[in-house]
């Protein structure tokens, strides 16, 4: 019997090694499918009731499709387009720019004057940096490859969602008690980073853009995706963003436009947080900020994009497990 078991789990891990050899190419897509599966099953839920399991699935994934990926990779173009516009304004020397150099010399010490941005930047840098933000995304075709694979993933999680969870328990070693445990703190992590904080990034995002567009500040969907990135840091939030854009109209005479971003940022924008983020999050996640940043920056490092998401769940969950194992099991 423990030949038989050795080399069962022998074969186990061959193939499991395998398996994670297939996903890993494809792995930013998969994890994208999660997350929308994690926030659309809800409504899965609702719907299958009425209209039957595939047509809901398949309702979501169009409606999910035209609502948010189009606007979404749309908005990221555009963003795209306006900081290469604001890279090549730097480099011309722009004269407000010089203002903004000169202050930074006044104040820093740093002697930049008279230098362009293509001096103080490595050679080819700008096309660097429009290669490196293609190869984010890869080539075409396999950005249709990934996209495929996405929705065919997000498609089987809605329609067997509940099934593939019930596989789990039943393959899961533990106590019923334990797992009803886990998969409820593991819900309200995920509640907590992915509702929670990304919506408030989001509503943050746009509430900078407002600004930026009624102060007349350039590249405002490059700057308003900026925002909503940063403000899923704890602890950073938007003021980053606008307290600087801020100087900025004021530093080029345009005082008026200044105080008004100046008011609307504090009053609007950063007091939105206090306001929606325990609306949003009644089942926050309560992670250490610490935690947070680790798992952000970590996330990124190892799984891309979706690391923004995903690394705070790990570091989240491996607390959870810490903390139920040495309750449950330390003296065994």
């Amino acid at each position: 019997m423990n030949r038989e078991r050795g080399f069962l789990l022998f074969l186990i891990a061959v193939f499991g090694l395998l398996s994670i050899l297939l996903v890993k190419p494809f792995l930013q897509y998969v994890l994208a499918a999660i997350l929308l599966g994690y926030v659309l099953f809800p409504v899965q839920r609702r719907l299958k009731h009425r209209v039957g399991t595939r047509v809901s699935a398949l309702s979501l994934l169009v409606l999910t499709t035209l609502v948010v990926l189009v606007p979404v990779m749309a908005l990221l173009a555009i963003a795209a387009r306006q900081a290469i516009t604001l890279i090549r304004v730097i480099a011309r020397g722009d004269q407000q720019v010089a203002e903004l150099i000169a202050l930074v010399e006044r104040y820093t010490g740093v002697t930049i004057h008279g230098r362009t941005l293509q001096e103080l930047l490595p050679a080819g840098s700008s096309s660097r940096l429009v290669d490196n933000a293609l190869s984010i995304f890869g080539g075409v075709s396999n950005a249709l490859i990934g996209f495929t694979v996405m929705v065919f993933v997000l498609y089987y999680l809605l329609t067997g969602g509940e099934e593939f969870v019930a596989w789990i328990r039943r393959c899961t070693p533990l106590h019923d008690d334990v797992q009803d445990e886990l998969y409820s703190e593991m819900d309200r992590v995920m509640w907590g980073v992915l509702v929670g904080n990304v919506l408030v990034a989001i509503v943050q995002g746009i509430l900078t853009g407002i600004g930026f567009v009624i102060a007349g500040v350039p590249g405002v969907v490059f700057w308003t995706v900026v925002t909503t990135l940063l403000s899923l840091l704890p602890l950073v939030g938007a003021s980053v963003i606008w307290l600087p854009a801020s100087a900025y109209l004021f530093l080029v005479n345009r005082p008026v436009a200044a105080g008004f971003l100046f008011l609307y940022g504090t009053f609007v924008i950063s007091l939105s947080d206090n306001y929606l983020r325990p609306m949003v999050s009644g089942r926050e996640a309560k992670l250490n900020p610490g935690i947070l940043v680790v798992g952000i920056f970590g996330g990124v490092y190892v799984f891309g994009f979706m690391g923004l998401f995903f690394g705070p769940i790990v570091l989240g969950m491996l607390r959870i497990l810490l903390t139920v194992f040495a309750r449950e099991y330390a003296d065994m």
